[in-house]
C-alpha cells in the first residue's frame, strides 16, 4: 500500500456540500484528484461550489431535497452513471432549529430535524450500500453527528442532539450489517466549528462562553473538519467501521 490517499478518479457524492464544512470536504476530495457530485437543496449554491473546485468540469452539481427520501436512489445512481463509479459518501446535510428554551420546541421542529438529520441519513445510508454491492467493490459511507450526540446539547438544541445521538448509533448498527459486503460506516463528530449553522441563533456572548469550554480556546476552521473525512474514504481507513471520530478541540474527550 502506498501512502497516498489513493482516491484519483473515485466518485463521491458530499451532502451539504455548499455548506461552511461541506464545501471544505468538497474542495479536499477534488485537491486529492476525487470526483465529486456536490448536492445541497439549492442547484445555485451546489453549482458555485462546484464553480471554485480544481478543474470544476469533472464534478457535478446538484440541487435536492434529501428530506424526499424517494429520490435518494435516482440521486446516487445519476453519480455512478456520470463518473462510472461511486466509491464514497460524505454525508453532511443537517438542519438545526435553534430555540431559546426547551418550551420553545414546536412538534414541527421535532418532525423537521429528525426526518432530515435521521430519517433521510438512514434512506441514503441505506441506497448507498445498495449501489456499492452492485458495483462489488466496498465502499465508504461517512456521516457526519455532532458533539451534542454525546453531551446532550443545550437547551433548545435538545432534538438536534437527539437527531445527532441517533445518527450514531444508528450508523455503528449498519457498520455491522454492511461490513460483510466491505462497506465502512463511520461517524464524525465535530465540536464548534466556524460556521453559519454555529453562529445562527447565537449571540456573540453564547459563542465566547461555549469556547471557553474549548481547551483548544477557539471554534475549529471548516476545513480543519476535511482531512478525517478524506481519510476515512480512503483504503487506509479499510479496517474502521462502526467509529465515531472527535474533532473537537479538546471539548469532549471519549
Amino acid at each position: 500500500m502506498t501512502w497516498s490517499l489513493g482516491l484519483e478518479d473515485r466518485g463521491v457524492v458530499v451532502t451539504g456540500g455548499a455548506g461552511g464544512i461541506g464545501r471544505e470536504v468538497a474542495a479536499a476530495f477534488a485537491a486529492a484528484g476525487a470526483r465529486v457530485a456536490v448536492v445541497d437543496v439549492e442547484q445555485e449554491r451546489s453549482a458555485e461550489v462546484v464553480a471554485g473546485l480544481e478543474r470544476p468540469e469533472r464534478h457535478l452539481a446538484i440541487g435536492a431535497d434529501l428530506a424526499d427520501i424517494s429520490g435518494h436512489e435516482a440521486l446516487l445512481r445519476r453519480v455512478l452513471d456520470e463518473f462510472g463509479r461511486f466509491d464514497a459518501l460524505a454525508h453532511l446535510a443537517a438542519v438545526l432549529r435553534r430555540r431559546a428554551s426547551v418550551e420553545d420546541i414546536t412538534e414541527e421542529d421535532w418532525d423537521v430535524q429528525l426526518d432530515v438529520n435521521l430519517k433521510a441519513t438512514f434512506f441514503l445510508d441505506r441506497a448507498a450500500a445498495r449501489l456499492f454491492r452492485e458495483q462489488g467493490r466496498g465502499g465508504r459511507i461517512i456521516n457526519f453527528t455532532s458533539q451534542g450526540w454525546w453531551s446532550g446539547g443545550f437547551g433548545g438544541s435538545v432534538v438536534y442532539s437527539a437527531s445527532k445521538g441517533g445518527i450514531v448509533s444508528m450508523s455503528r448498527g449498519l457498520a455491522r450489517t454492511f461490513a460483510p459486503d466491505g462497506i465502512t460506516v463511520n461517524t464524525i463528530a465535530p465540536g464548534a466549528a466556524d460556521t453559519e449553522m454555529m453562529r445562527s441563533g447565537s449571540s456573540d456572548e453564547d459563542l465566547a462562553a461555549f469556547v471557553q469550554m474549548i481547551p483548544a480556546g477557539r471554534m475549529a476552521r471548516p476545513d480543519e473538519l476535511a482531512g478525517i473525512v478524506l481519510f476515512l474514504a480512503s483504503d487506509h481507513a479499510s479496517y474502521i467501521t462502526g467509529a465515531t471520530v472527535n474533532v473537537s478541540g479538546g471539548q469532549l474527550m471519549y
